[in-house]
C-alpha cells in the first residue's frame, strides 16, 4: 500500500470560488485595480496541497461550456445560477497561464463539467493501480469514492480531511457510496437547479435510502408511504429519476489517462515568478519558491490530514533523490536566495513547531523579582485570562506578559478574592506606570476586567485589533486570523483547552497550569509580534495619526461608558409589552379578515401564498431560488401604498420585532451585579468608522414610530439626583457634504441658520422660502438625505408621492441648483477609481474593490459608497473627537456627570443636577468645536427624566 502511486485531481472552479469568497470581506486589489482574490485563493490552496502531499501525479480540471447532456435532459439545469463574479472571470486566464508555467496539466473537455472529467480520470487511474484524491469540497464527488478513490476536502479554517468509504457511509448514512446519487436525486440540489422529490429533505432522503436502498426501490414501494408524502412521491416519480440522472457524475468523458502526462515536473520558475510579480503577489512568490526548494529535509513529513481510514496514505511520500527525477524538487535550486527550509516550515507554524520560552512565575520572591524586571521595560504586551467572556463578571485566572518575540511569562491568580487582590497590588505599579507602553489585542476587555480590581491601566496603548482595523477595515480582526495572515502561525485554539460551548465546557481555572501558560503566553507573544508588523503598516496606510489621536484614546472612553451602563425602568417595559401584545392581536385580526382565513403571518411561505396566489396582488410576483414567493421588506414596502393588508403586515412585523428584540429582551440584559444595562461598543465592525452597539444593540431602536420611541422612555437616570441629557448633531452629514463640496449656496444657508430643507425647496421649486409648502419641504428633505446615499428617481419615487418622472426632474433640478455638489461627487468617484479608496476628513480610508468593475450594478454600488463613505465616516470621526474631549474634561474636572451612550450622531449623559448648567455649556461647546469646517456644526441639547423626553 505504501508504494502505491497517487494521483491528485483538483476541481478548479470549486477552489477558485472558495478562494474568491474567502477574501470577500478583504479583497485583494493590486495597484492596477485588479481583483486578484480568486487567483491568490486558488494558488494558496494548490501550493498547500503540493506542500502537504507531495503528489506523484497531479492535474487541474476545469468546466467548459457546461454539461450539454444534462441541459438536453433538463433545460433548467443550473439555469438559476447567478452570473459568475467578474473577479473570477478575470482570474481564470491568469490561472491557466500560471498552471502552464508550472507544467501542471489542465484537463478540460468542451460540453462536460469538471466533475465528469475528474470522475472519468479517477476510474481510469484506479484501473492502472493508482490511489486518486479528488481535491474538492463538493459533496457530489462522494458517489465516486471507492477503495482507491478518495475525496480530499478543504476544511473551513484550514487543513484538509480525507473521505474514504467509511466517511461517506457515516456522512450520508449509506452502505455504498453509489447511493449518494440516490440521496442527491431524492433531495435535489438548489444550487444546480436539480428538482428532486418535492418535500424530501436530507433526513427524509436518508430514511428512504435506509428503507428502500435506492430511488428505484422507493418508487417500487410507494404503497408503504402515507398521506401527502405518498401523493408527492407517486406524482413526481419521473422527476425523481430525472434528478438522479442529473446528479450522476459521468464516467465516459473522452479524455485519456496517460500517466506520463500527469507526472509532477519542474516548473518554469522564472515565468511563474514573473506572473506573480505582475499580479503583485509578494508573499506568494516566497511561498512558491519555498514549495519548490530542493533543500528539503527528507525525514520530516507534513501534518497528517484528518481521516479515520488507517490504510489511506495521508502523509507525503519521502522525497526521491534528484537522480530518480520524480518530484525531488527538480534538480537545481530555483534561486540562490531561497533559504534552507524544513518541511514543517512549509505549513503554518504552531507552538509545537516553533522555538519558544514560556514560563509561569511562582508566588513570593519569584513574582517580586519578575515585577522588578517588568518595570524596567519600555513596552510590554499583556493578556488577561479570565473565567468568562463578560468582563463585568469574569474573574482573573492569570495574566501573561511578553516583551521579546518567542519569550514570555505567566502569573496565575489564586481563586481566593483577597489573595487575588493582594497579587494585583504587586502588579499595580506596572499597570499604572505611565512610561511603559501597554500592548494588547482588544485591550478594552482587559481594561474593563482590571477595573473590577480597581486598577487603572495608564501609559501609551497599542491595540493590534484597532491597528489592523485601520490598515484593512474590511477584513476580520481576530488574533487567530491576524496570526495566520501576517505571521503564518496558527495559535492554540481555546476549544483545545476548555472544549466547545455547552455544559461540558471547562473554566480556564480547570486547565492545568502548564497548558494555561502555553496558551496565554502564546497570545501575548503573537500579539507582540503583530504589533511590530502593524507599526510599519500604519505608517504606510497613512493612518498612524488616526490611530494615536482617535481610536486608541476612544478605547478608554468606551471602556468607561460600558462599565458605567445605564439605568432601565423594567416595570415600564413590562407594561409596554402588554400593550404591544394587544396591538399585535388587533393587527392579526385585521390581516386574517383581509385574507379571508387564518395563517402564520411570520411564515414567508404561507404569507406569499396568501398575497400572491389567493389575493393575487401582483401579476408576476418575484420568487426566491427555491421557488418561494419573496415577501421581504423591499417587496412589501413597494406594495404598501396600494394595499391595506400590506400596511397591516408591515406594522405587525415592526411591532413583533420591537417586542421581541427590545421590550421583552432588554429587562433580561440588566446586569445583576450593577442593576444596569451595559452595551458593548465595537470599534472594528463598520468600515465607515461608525461604532456598533451589541448586547444590547441600542443603535437600532426604531424612532420613526410612536411605539418605537416609547422604548427610549425606559432609559432613566441613576437616581433622583440625576437627569438625562441628550446632545444631538443637527444634520451633520449635510453640513459635511456642503463643506467638502464647497457648495456656497448650501454653506450660506447653514451659516445663516436657515432651515436647510426649506432653503433647498425654495431654490429647487423656485419659490420664496416663506411660501414653501410642507410637501415641497418634505420632498426636498428626502432628496437632501437621499443624495448622500445615491438615491435614484425610482428610489425617490418610492419614498415620496412623486411619480418617477417628477422624481427624475426634481433630482436634475437639485443638481443644477447645487452644481459643486454634483462635481464633488464625481471627483470622489474619480479619486476612488484611481486609488482604490476614499477617505474622511481625518484620512480614514474606505477601500472600494469594485469601483472599476465591468458589472454596472456592482460598480454603481461602489460609486455610491465612494460618495457616502467620506460623509458618514467624517461624521463618525467628528463625534469620536467630541467624545474624547468631553471625557477628558469630565475626568479632569472631577465631575459626577457621566457619558453613557453614543447612538449615531447623539450622545446621552447622566447629569448630576447641580452640574446641569455647566454641562449644557461644556457638552454643546465641545461637540460644536470638535472639528472646524466652513460650515458650523450645530448641536441640539435636551433634558429629561428619561431618554425620550431628553431627545
Amino acid at each position: 500500500m505504501s508504494d502505491q502511486k497517487r494521483l491528485f485531481l483538483v476541481d478548479a472552479y470549486a477552489l477558485i470560488f472558495r478562494g474568491y469568497y474567502a477574501f470577500i470581506k478583504n479583497p485583494r486589489i493590486n495597484s492596477k485595480g485588479e481583483d486578484t482574490s480568486a487567483i491568490m485563493g486558488f494558488m494558496n490552496s494548490l501550493l498547500d496541497v503540493i506542500k502537504r502531499e507531495r503528489p506523484d501525479h497531479l492535474a487541474v480540471c476545469f468546466d467548459k461550456g457546461g454539461s450539454a447532456d444534462r441541459v438536453e435532459m433538463f433545460e433548467a439545469y443550473k439555469a438559476n445560477r447567478d452570473e459568475t463574479p467578474e473577479g473570477i472571470k478575470t482570474a481564470v486566464p491568469y490561472i491557466y497561464e500560471i498552471l502552464k508555467a508550472m507544467h501542471i496539466p489542465i484537463m478540460v473537455k468542451e460540453g462536460y463539467e469538471a466533475d465528469d472529467v475528474i470522475g472519468t480520470l479517477a476510474k481510469k487511474a484506479e484501473k492502472e493501480g493508482y490511489q486518486t484524491f479528488m481535491v474538492t469540497p463538493d459533496k457530489d464527488f462522494a458517489q465516486l469514492v471507492s477503495e482507491n478513490i478518495f475525496m480530499y476536502r478543504p476544511m473551513f479554517g484550514g487543513g484538509y480531511e480525507t473521505w474514504g468509504i467509511p466517511e461517506v457511509q457515516k456522512k450520508f448514512e449509506v452502505t455504498d457510496p453509489l447511493q449518494v446519487i440516490d440521496y442527491l436525486g431524492m433531495m435535489g440540489d438548489a444550487s444546480d437547479n436539480i428538482p428532486g422529490l418535492p418535500g424530501v429533505g436530507p433526513k427524509t432522503a436518508k430514511k428512504f435510502i435506509a428503507a428502500y436502498g435506492s430511488m428505484e426501490g422507493l418508487l417500487a414501494n410507494t404503497h408503504e408511504l402515507k398521506g401527502k408524502m405518498k401523493e408527492k412521491v407517486e406524482a413526481n416519480g419521473e422527476l425523481g429519476l430525472l434528478s438522479k440522472q442529473l446528479a450522476t457524475i459521468m464516467l465516459d468523458v473522452p479524455v485519456d489517462f496517460n500517466e506520463k502526462d500527469f507526472e509532477m515536473s519542474e516548473p518554469d520558475i522564472p515565468k511563474v515568478t514573473e506572473i506573480f510579480q505582475g499580479l503583485e503577489f509578494r508573499r506568494l512568490i516566497d511561498n512558491f519558491l519555498k514549495t519548490f526548494s530542493t533543500e528539503i529535509s527528507t525525514t520530516q513529513s507534513a501534518p497528517k490530514t484528518a481521516t479515520t481510514k488507517a490504510d489511506v496514505k495521508t502523509t507525503p511520500k519521502e522525497e526521491k533523490s534528484a537522480g530518480e527525477g520524480q518530484f525531488s524538487l527538480f534538480g537545481a535550486s530555483p534561486s540562490d536566495s531561497v533559504q534552507t527550509e524544513t518541511t514543517s516550515e512549509y505549513t503554518r507554524k504552531t507552538i509545537d513547531t516553533t522555538s519558544h520560552f514560556y514560563q509561569s512565575i511562582a508566588p513570593g520572591m519569584a513574582t517580586t523579582l519578575f515585577v522588578k524586571n517588568l518595570l524596567n521595560q519600555s513596552s510590554v504586551c499583556f493578556d488577561t485570562e479570565t473565567t468568562g467572556l463578560n468582563p463585568l463578571t469574569a474573574e482573573l485566572v492569570g495574566i501573561a506578559f511578553s516583551w521579546e518575540a518567542g519569550k514570555g511569562f505567566y502569573i496565575p491568580f489564586p481563586q481566593d478574592k483577597e489573595d487575588a487582590q493582594n497579587l494585583i497590588e504587586i502588579l499595580r505599579p506596572f499597570f499604572e506606570n505611565e512610561s511603559i507602553e501597554k500592548i494588547g489585542q482588544n485591550l478594552k476587555y482587559d481594561i474593563k476586567v482590571l477595573a473590577k480590581y480597581n486598577v487603572d491601566v495608564k501609559g501609551k496603548l497599542f491595540d493590534t485589533m484597532l491597528a489592523h482595523y485601520l490598515i484593512n477595515p474590511d477584513m476580520r480582526h481576530s488574533m487567530d486570523v491576524l496570526a495566520e495572515t501576517y505571521l503564518n502561525y496558527t495559535p492554540v485554539s481555546i476549544t483545545e483547552l476548555i472544549g466547545k460551548k455547552g455544559k461540558n465546557q471547562l473554566s480556564m481555572r480547570d486547565v492545568p497550569l502548564e497548558k494555561q501558560t502555553e496558551y496565554a503566553v502564546e497570545d501575548a507573544d503573537i500579539t507582540l509580534q503583530l504589533k511590530e508588523h502593524f507599526t510599519t503598516e500604519l505608517g504606510e496606510a497613512n493612518t498612524q495619526k488616526l490611530f494615536d489621536d482617535i481610536e486608541v484614546p476612544l478605547l478608554r472612553v468606551l471602556a468607561a461608558m460600558e462599565l458605567e451602563g445605564i439605568n432601565l425602568d423594567t416595570n415600564f417595559l413590562h407594561s409596554l409589552s402588554a400593550d404591544l401584545e394587544k396591538d399585535i392581536a388587533t393587527l392579526e385580526a385585521k390581516i386574517y379578515e383581509a385574507a379571508g382565513e387564518e395563517f402564520n403571518i411570520a411564515s414567508p411561505k404561507q404569507l406569499g401564498i396568501i398575497l400572491f396566489e389567493k389575493l393575487n396582488l401582483v401579476d408576476k410576483p418575484k420568487k426566491t431560488k427555491t421557488g418561494q414567493y419573496k415577501t421581504g421588506e423591499d417587496i412589501l414596502s413597494y406594495l404598501a401604498k396600494d394595499h391595506e393588508i400590506i400596511r397591516h403586515i408591515i406594522e405587525y412585523r415592526g411591532l413583533a420585532k420591537l417586542k421581541s428584540t427590545y421590550v421583552d429582551a432588554l429587562p433580561l440584559q440588566v446586569e445583576e451585579a450593577t442593576g444596569r444595562v451595559h452595551t458593548d461598543y465595537m470599534q472594528t465592525v463598520a468600515a465607515t468608522g461608525r461604532l456598533s452597539s451589541n448586547n444590547p444593540n441600542l443603535q437600532n431602536i426604531p424612532i420613526r414610530t410612536e411605539r418605537g420611541r416609547q422604548v427610549r422612555k425606559a432609559f432613566i437616570p441613576r437616581n433622583e439626583d440625576y437627569t438625562l441629557l441628550a446632545a444631538d448633531y443637527s444634520q451633520i452629514e449635510l453640513r459635511i457634504i456642503a463643506a467638502l463640496s464647497q457648495e456656497e449656496t448650501m454653506i450660506e444657508a447653514f451659516k445663516n441658520g436657515e432651515d436647510i430643507h426649506a432653503s433647498t425647496a425654495s431654490k429647487v421649486f423656485g419659490v420664496p422660502i416663506s411660501e414653501v409648502t410642507r410637501a415641497q419641504r418634505s420632498n426636498a428633505k428626502t432628496v437632501n438625505f437621499g443624495i448622500i446615499y445615491g438615491v435614484s428617481a425610482f428610489g425617490l419615487s418610492n419614498q415620496t408621492d412623486l411619480s418617477r418622472g417628477e422624481a427624475k426632474e426634481l433630482i436634475d433640478t437639485y443638481y443644477e441648483t447645487y452644481p459643486k455638489l454634483k462635481a464633488y461627487m464625481s471627483e470622489q468617484v474619480d479619486f476612488a477609481r484611481d486609488h482604490g479608496y476614499v477617505k474622511t476628513v481625518l484620512d480614514r480610508r474606505r477601500y472600494l474593490k469594485d469601483i472599476n468593475s465591468a458589472n454596472a450594478i456592482v460598480r454603481g454600488a461602489a460609486e455610491r459608497n465612494a460618495v457616502n463613505a467620506p460623509i458618514q465616516g467624517s461624521a463618525a470621526d467628528i463625534i469620536k473627537i467630541a467624545m474624547i474631549n468631553i471625557y477628558n474634561k469630565l475626568s479632569h474636572g472631577n465631575f459626577k456627570t457621566k457619558m453613557l451612550l453614543q447612538v449615531h450622531d447623539e450622545l446621552v449623559f447622566d447629569v448630576y443636577k447641580p452640574e446641569l448648567e455647566a454641562m449644557k455649556t461644556l457638552i454643546k461647546t465641545e461637540m460644536e468645536n470638535a472639528f472646524v469646517m466652513d460650515v458650523p456644526l450645530d448641536v441640539e441639547v435636551g433634558i429629561g427624566a428619561d431618554w425620550l423626553e431628553a431627545h
